[in-house]
């Protein structure tokens, strides 16, 4: 049996350290096509792409302090193409964000910690299986 395609994956995250462990982790399996982005901007310019995922941090402005949200970026990218599952990754630990993000057609909401890159990987294959 052939291999699926890889999934185009985005990372967006303004902790650059963050954000480099995440694309290591990702990369680990190599079953993803991984690109980075420190902020929300450089994601949007790069969508014509056509991604299949974007991983997406909700707050996003330790780069640029007027950068966009995660809830912001998430409604351009659905604008741009209703199919991209975006799947938030954040710290924030209040129920109401996570609902919100999820009123905006987010694919999944994960906070970072201990289980987050596993629960990633899990998420993942979920749309990869939705997408063959």
């Amino acid at each position: 049996m052939k291999n699926p395609p890889k999934l185009k994956v985005f990372l967006v995250d303004d902790d650059a350290l963050f954000l480099k462990d995440e694309e290591i982790e990702m990369n680990k399996k190599n079953e993803y096509n991984i690109k980075t982005f420190a902020t929300g901007e450089l994601c949007i310019e790069h969508l014509s792409q056509n991604p299949d995922v974007i991983i997406l941090d909700y707050c996003l402005n330790g780069v640029k302090k007027d950068a966009m949200n995660g809830q912001q970026v998430l409604d351009k990218v659905k604008r741009f193409n209703s199919d991209i599952a975006v799947v938030i990754l954040s710290e924030q630990k209040k129920i109401d964000v996570a609902v919100n993000c999820m009123q905006h057609r987010a694919f999944d909401y994960v906070e970072k910690g201990k289980t987050a890159f596993s629960r990633l990987h899990h998420i993942l294959n979920k749309i990869r299986l939705m997408n063959l």
